[in-house]
C-alpha cells in the first residue's frame, strides 16, 4: 500500500480500509496463535499499514480544523 495512493482517498474511503486491515490483522494473529500461519512478517506488515492509515487519517483531521 502506498501513501499517495491513501491521500488520494476520502474519510469514509480509508474509514473502510482501516476496517479491512483491523480485521485482516485479527485474522492473521489468531492463525499465527494457532499455528496455521508461519509468516510472522505478514502481521508486522499488517500493523504498519493500519498504521499508515491511521496517520493519513490524522493527518487530514488535522488540516481540516
Amino acid at each position: 500500500m502506498n501513501t499517495s495512493e491513501l491521500r488520494g482517498l476520502d474519510a469514509a474511503a480509508l474509514q473502510a480500509r482501516l476496517d479491512e486491515l483491523m480485521e485482516q490483522q485479527f485474522v492473521l494473529r489468531m492463525q499465527i496463535a494457532t499455528g496455521q500461519q508461519n509468516n510472522h512478517a505478514a502481521l508486522r506488515a499488517a500493523r504498519r499499514d493500519v498504521a499508515r492509515v491511521k496517520t493519513i487519517m490524522n493527518e487530514k483531521a488535522g488540516a481540516d480544523s
